[in-house]
Parts: structure tokens; C-alpha cells; sequence
């Protein structure tokens, strides 16, 4: 593996971080427990752990797959019966470890969960020096379709690079004629996306997560704040409303606006799945050495 000594220590304790995150929030997941509590508390264990996360934690139910976290007054509660997508993002120095669960609330398993972890599993056995990503997609997406579901066509897994979430190449859950291989020494994470409706994600709203782009002359202080803070304090990597200090809630839309409006700052909004249909998901890191 080419990987350097303070590398290969920082992914290490990254991995451990994100693995102990999982296991914690797992516990969180139950009925009528409040997102917004959940995400600050998953957040507190990564940094009282030594990591930062990468990202706000991703609490997506039902239809939503991907991209939604609670803001900073959200009362929102999990119910019986709801989809529960945690995606959980852990950097150490810049370099991420990238994990994503589902729980099914009330019940012990769920067979659209059960495919997105047997999809998973099989697609990690492929990791190894040489393989096409084609290859890894056709396993992915057979796996799924032998369940009786399909995978999200417009949602991929992707390789990992130092405070870069999503570096070449994708991974995708689709067949696909893509000539890349993987390679030792780079990380990557798989992100299995199963739904038993369309298999296609479109934006929602609203959005509560952006990341730096560029700087960009903003004629508001509190905008000017903002893009501040997301160079130095969140590495321009994803951040939320809730974790912004020093503006006030009535100038933090209309500063966030003026930054997306100059290409400062793009957003995430949620994605939903076209139909409505639910949604789960299973991800994992790997090292490929």
C-alpha cells in the first residue's frame, strides 16, 4: 500500500472514530427520539474522540435518501414505521472515513435493509488492486435486483481524497461500461442505495447543508462570517446553520443566500426519491492495500 506513515495513522484512528460512531448512534435510532438531538449527540462522540465530522450528520427518513439534517430549533421525532438513513462522516487531519446505516423503527430487520447490506457486503469483496468499477456495479446491482429491489440509478459510491468527499472515480450501483480500476493505496467508499420505487432521486428542500467553493467579495458581514468559517473552521468541508456561531438567526438565510448567490458556497438540498417510495442505505470505507 503507498500510503505514508501519518496517512495511514490518520485514516487508522479515522475508521476506529467512524466505527465507534456507528455503533453509538445505532443505539440512538428508536422511537420518538428527536433528529436534532441525535445528530448533535453523534457529533459530540466523533470530536470527543479526537475526530471532526466530515459533514453534518445525514438524517434522512423514508423517501428522503440522502443529504437531510435537522436545524438548530428542529423538533422533528422518528416514529414507528419510519426508515432511519444515519450517514456518519469522521475526518482526522482532512482524511475521511465515510459510513451510512439504516434501521427500520420497530422492527428487528427489514428485507429492502437486509439488500442494501448483502449488496454491500458482496461489493467489498471485489476491492482489490485491478478490478474494473464496472465490475463492482454489476455485483452491486445483480445483488439487489436477485432481492426484489432496485438500486438508486443517479447515486454512486466514490473514492476518498484528503478533505474531498467525493473524488474520482464514482462508484455506481447501475451496470455500467466505466474502464477505471480500483487501485491499492486509495480509499473508497461504497454507498449501496435501495428503494422498491423508481430508482431516481430529485431534489427537495429545504437545504441546510453547503460547502465552500471559492472566495467571493459578499457585501453582508454575516456572509463574510460565514465564508470565514467555512475555510478555517470547517476545512471546506460540508457544514450546516447549526454549527455557524456569531450571526444572528435573522441574518444567517439571507448571508447564506448572498454566498450561493456569488458561487461562494454550494448547497445540498435533500434528495427524495422521485416516487415516494422508501429508501435504505449501507455504506462502508475501504483501504485497498
Amino acid at each position: 500500500m503507498n500510503m505514508e506513515k501519518e496517512q495511514a495513522q490518520a485514516y487508522e484512528k479515522a475508521f476506529l472514530i467512524a466505527g465507534d460512531a456507528v455503533g453509538f448512534a445505532e443505539r440512538l435510532v428508536k422511537e420518538n427520539a428527536r433528529i436534532l438531538d441525535i445528530a448533535d449527540t453523534i457529533e459530540k462522540r466523533v470530536i470527543e474522540l479526537g475526530g471532526k465530522p466530515a459533514w453534518p450528520v445525514n438524517i434522512s427518513v423514508n423517501e428522503i435518501a440522502a443529504h437531510a439534517t435537522p436545524s438548530i430549533n428542529d423538533d422533528n421525532a422518528l416514529e414507528e414505521g419510519d426508515m432511519v438513513k444515519i450517514d456518519i462522516g469522521v475526518h482526522v487531519n482532512g482524511y475521511i472515513c465515510d459510513r451510512a446505516f439504516t434501521i427500520c423503527i420497530g422492527k428487528k430487520s427489514h428485507p429492502m435493509i437486509e439488500a442494501s447490506e448483502k449488496a454491500l457486503e458482496n461489493a467489498l469483496k471485489m476491492f482489490k488492486h485491478g478490478t474494473k468499477v464496472s465490475e463492482v456495479s454489476e455485483v452491486i446491482e445483480n445483488t439487489v435486483n436477485d432481492a426484489g429491489f432496485k438500486v438508486i440509478r443517479n447515486l454512486t459510491g466514490h473514492r476518498l481524497e484528503r478533505h474531498e468527499q467525493h473524488a474520482h472515480p464514482s462508484i455506481p450501483n447501475i451496470k455500467n461500461s466505466m474502464q477505471d480500476e480500483i487501485e491499492s493505496g486509495n480509499v473508497y467508499a461504497v454507498e449501496v442505495f435501495v428503494t422498491d420505487g423508481s430508482g431516481f432521486v430529485v431534489d427537495s428542500s429545504p437545504s441546510r447543508i453547503f460547502q465552500y467553493r471559492k472566495d467571493s467579495p459578499v457585501r453582508l458581514w454575516e456572509a463574510r462570517k460565514v465564508l470565514e468559517m467555512a475555510v478555517n473552521d470547517f476545512e471546506k468541508l460540508p457544514f450546516t446553520q447549526r454549527w455557524i456561531t456569531g450571526v444572528s438567526p435573522l441574518k444567517m438565510d439571507m448571508a447564506l443566500r448572498q454566498l450561493i448567490e456569488v458561487g461562494a458556497i454550494a448547497e445540498y438540498p435533500p434528495l427524495k426519491e422521485e416516487s415516494n417510495a422508501l429508501v435504505a442505505v449501507a455504506e462502508k470505507s475501504v483501504i485497498v492495500k
